[in-house]
């Protein structure tokens, strides 16, 4: 990894805050997770994603990802 890696995918993420996104989460052992949220603030070492799905029985949720996650696909994530 180098430090313009980490670099452009925080400009990137910094730049679509506010926007909504489909997030894959790898969970291990062939476990994915995927869920639809809103990017709601960029920091420097870190974002954060709303996730609400609209019905009562699941709160929204507020999921923080580092950087280095998007970098080694731990998480992928798409603009919808």
């Amino acid at each position: 990894m180098q430090q313009s890696d980490f670099k452009k995918v925080r400009a990137s993420v910094h730049q679509q805050c506010g926007s909504r996104v489909l997030i894959q989460l790898d969970k291990g052992r062939n476990k994915v997770d995927i869920q639809e949220g809103v990017i709601q603030n960029a920091y420097p070492s870190v974002f954060t994603v709303l996730i609400n799905d609209g019905r009562d029985e699941n709160p929204p949720q507020l999921l923080s990802f580092s950087y280095n996650d998007i970098i080694t696909k731990e998480i992928r994530m798409k603009l919808c």
